[in-house]
């Protein structure tokens, strides 16, 4: 299969799960831009990016604009992120000329703190995550058919199989990693060589980003999501899940809503 032949697959194809995963392989080996382009020819308009601001988010942000494609973008904004976070938000949105939209808990910080106690993160981190992230991805992921992510392979065990195209049972949707066979080399050539913005605290000990009270500095060989929920078993704040086995995807005849929430 050719990849205008994959840029042409239509949305009756994806129905096919064995379609999907013989796709998802065919693609391999090729380009994030070519993946993206499949993504947004494919399932918009009800494709979106949900980025964290990461390194590898930048540089998918970077792609979005630098080709024009049709990809709503997203951040699921806690309330805590470091400022730094929230200076690039800004700084990408007026260098590309995007919008990247915020999508919010129901509970703010303070609502949270004075319902289910003071510092949630510290005693209870899984609940955290679902109050400020995941609840409000399932709600906002009801809206489309696609989602992209910023996931590599060599990220974490946890990721080390993910595909490049998946049926995500719990979101109900097609999940688009045009990253997944970068390496972390491959990431920062790309940004050095387009000059993509990123989070200064990379340069600090910071290789992989989340809240603050949740992430802290990585040592000298540790694995770079080390730094993130230290002194825990936790290792993902529960919005990527390892790939189950395809199936039907009855999500595909869904309709976006203006403005994609």
């Amino acid at each position: 299969m050719t990849a205008q032949r994959r840029l042409e697959s239509s949305l009756t194809d994806l129905n096919n799960p064995e379609l999907l995963n013989r796709l998802s392989l065919d693609l391999e080996g090729e380009s994030a831009q070519t993946i993206l382009e499949w993504a947004a020819t494919t399932l918009s308009p009800r494709v979106t990016f949900g980025t964290g601001f990461g390194l590898e988010g930048c540089v998918l942000i970077d792609l979005i604009a630098r080709h024009e494609l049709a990809v709503d973008i997203f951040t699921l904004d806690t309330g805590l992120f470091f400022q730094e976070t929230y200076q690039l938000w800004s700084d990408l949105e007026k260098r590309y000329g995007v919008v990247i939209r915020g999508v919010r808990s129901a509970l703010s910080v303070e609502e949270q703190n004075q319902e289910l106690g003071d510092k949630l993160w510290e005693h209870q981190s899984a609940k955290c995550c679902e109050i400020r992230k995941v609840i409000p991805l399932q709600k906002e992921l009801k809206n489309f058919s696609g989602w992209v992510s910023a996931i590599r392979r060599d990220q974490s065990p946890t990721r080390a199989d993910a595909p490049i195209l998946s049926y995500d049972e719990r979101f109900d949707l097609v999940k688009v990693n045009p990253l997944v066979a970068w390496t972390k080399e491959d990431v920062w050539s790309y940004a050095r060589k387009n000059d993509v913005p990123f989070n200064p605290l990379h340069l600090q000990g910071y290789p992989s980003i989340g809240c603050l009270p949740c992430t802290s500095e990585v040592r000298p060989g540790e694995d770079d999501r080390a730094g993130r929920w230290r002194g825990s078993n936790k290792t993902e704040c529960g919005i990527h899940a390892a790939p189950k086995k395809q199936k039907a995807l009855p999500v595909l005849n869904r309709q976006v809503s203006e403005g994609g929430s």
